[in-house]
């Protein structure tokens, strides 16, 4: 009686409703996924719901023993996300900016930006700057978000005193061509190399004079670095050479600055192979953080051996040489460490400015490496068609779930949102791994979709689908029926003739 009260816009409702609900979920399944990268429904289900069920997580019974190597890991995972200062980033008035004036686009993000201003305010600043009016000046300068107001501080600061770090802010923001830049850069080596003397002779005098010491250390290294900088963009390029090779002799605990990056860069430019292979030797070492620039340059230098007589339908019939295998390995092992890279390299993408702070294994690395080394790739006959040829094997190597890694740690799960971050709006972003939809997310499109069609037949046909609709809640209420009455019987017939349990065959079951 109840299913013949029904009429066809009950059958519409529910199905229009059904719909509704389901496309909810899937949209909020969806913006979940793309902000977490895990499903709403599976990351409940396993969190909460499992253990009220009285499930064991496969993992969960050896975390008395593995809780320290799950905090290492933990650990090791946010270390891994963490931001680097590019070693190579460019000057913003005289290139980044100049970029701007052309094309219209803000090639640097804000929040690229804000991690400038911090490090600037690291490095450049200590507790008793406001014991010096100049230099209070500038730690102001350095927080303040309006570029014209931080130029007008660097003034405003160089008319009290020679201020180092005023010239630096005017070198990299004011200055619209690289000669000017080494211009004013040179007046600040002027300024800092003597803050450095007097405070290197009071550095044991007590802490703040210590503090002074380690700015005015990390303002002089700045200095020197970027002149090296200059003379490399103006075509110096052996003087730049010396003036790293010098610095990193004067300096050799300062590796935070990674000026061996911009050492290699400069001897490829120079074609000194010989040179680059000794820096390697030195700094591609299994205790040392690795990078873009190590792994590539590495893999550079070993198809340089063999890749001007390279092809692959020999290697196919011949199968590789030993040197080849090693070309081969070494570019596997680059690819692993940063897959984004080779696009870039192939040209298979195209390249934007790098941005001022990179993340290792991610997009922004791949292109503050490409942007430099391509031209060094290039040079390199037939290094390329090598990796064209085999930069794809890689991904055959690494295990299933990428969890487990093969020549490095597992690759992180942070890489995407920090791109996103550092990298501006009109690039797309490389993302590897690509994120797999889960099971909740296509369960839920297709109950979507089903329900969807459900209620649009509904609605064009009421009273077709609500024939239907009785006719198969008949069928099934029937089909229920019917195999209870016929289990209740054969159950009553073994107890009469007390026939033992046997096997269910085939013909049994017919």
């Amino acid at each position: 009686m109840f299913l013949n009260t029904l009429t066809p816009k009950f059958y519409v409702a529910l199905t229009g409703t059904s719909s509704l609900i389901s496309g909810l979920i899937l949209i909020f399944e969806w913006w979940y996924f793309r902000k977490y990268g895990t499903s709403f429904i599976e990351q409940v289900s396993v969190s909460h719901l499992r253990p009220l069920l009285g499930g064991v997580d496969n993992n969960s019974s050896n975390n008395s023993n593995s809780s320290n190597g799950d905090s290492d890991s933990n650990r090791q995972s946010v270390s891994e996300c963490k931001v680097w200062r590019n070693p190579l980033n460019l000057f913003r008035g005289a290139e980044y900016n100049r970029y701007t004036w052309v094309t219209g686009r803000e090639p640097l993000t804000y929040y690229d930006m804000n991690l400038s201003a911090q490090d600037h305010q690291t490095f450049f600043t200590c507790d008793s700057d406001h014991l010096r009016p100049a230099d209070a000046i500038m730690q102001k300068a350095w927080r303040e978000r309006n570029p014209q107001a931080r130029i007008s501080a660097a003034h405003e600061a160089l008319e009290i005193n020679e201020c180092a770090t005023a010239y630096i802010l005017l070198a990299e923001e004011e200055a619209t061509t690289i000669a000017e830049a080494e211009k004013l850069f040179k007046q600040a080596l002027k300024a800092g190399d003597g803050c450095y003397r007097r405070s290197q002779q009071l550095q044991h005098h007590g802490s703040q004079y210590e503090a002074q010491h380690r700015r005015d250390t990390n303002v002089l290294v700045y200095i020197k670095r970027r002149l090296a900088m200059c003379a490399r963009r103006l075509g110096r390029t052996r003087e730049a050479v010396k003036m790293m090779r010098d610095l990193m002799k004067e300096f050799p605990l300062l590796s935070m600055f990674n000026i061996h990056e911009n050492l290699l860069e400069a001897l490829l430019e120079l074609q000194a192979y010989a040179d680059v292979q000794a820096v390697l030797a030195k700094y591609d070492d299994i205790s040392l953080p690795k990078s873009a620039t190590i792994c590539y340059t590495a893999a550079l230098l070993k198809a340089r051996a063999v890749s001007d007589k390279f092809s692959p339908e020999a290697a196919s019939r011949r199968g590789l040489s030993t040197a080849e295998m090693n070309a081969v390995e070494a570019i596997h092992r680059a690819v692993e460490f940063n897959p984004h890279v080779p696009k870039y390299l192939l040209e298979m993408k195209s390249l934007i400015l790098p941005p001022e702070h990179i993340l290792k294994r991610g997009d922004s690395e791949a292109i503050a490496y490409a942007f430099f080394h391509l031209a060094h790739w290039k040079r390199v006959e037939g290094a390329l068609n090598l990796l064209h040829c085999t930069w794809e094997g890689t991904f055959r190597m690494i295990p299933y779930p990428l969890e487990k890694g093969h020549l490095f740690y597992p690759y992180p799960i942070c890489t995407e949102t920090a791109d996103r971050e550092l990298l501006p709006s009109f690039h797309e972003v490389s993302v590897y791994p690509k994120k797999e939809l889960p099971f909740f997310i296509l369960f839920t499109a297709g109950l979507c979709s089903f329900t969807a069609m459900l209620a649009l037949l509904t609605h064009q046909f009421p009273e077709l689908m609500g024939v239907f609709a009785k006719a198969m809640i008949d069928i099934f209420c029937s089909a229920e029926f019917r195999d209870w009455n016929c289990k209740s019987i054969f159950m009553r017939v073994e107890d009469e003739l007390e026939i033992p349990p046997a096997p269910q065959s085939q013909h049994f079951q017919n």
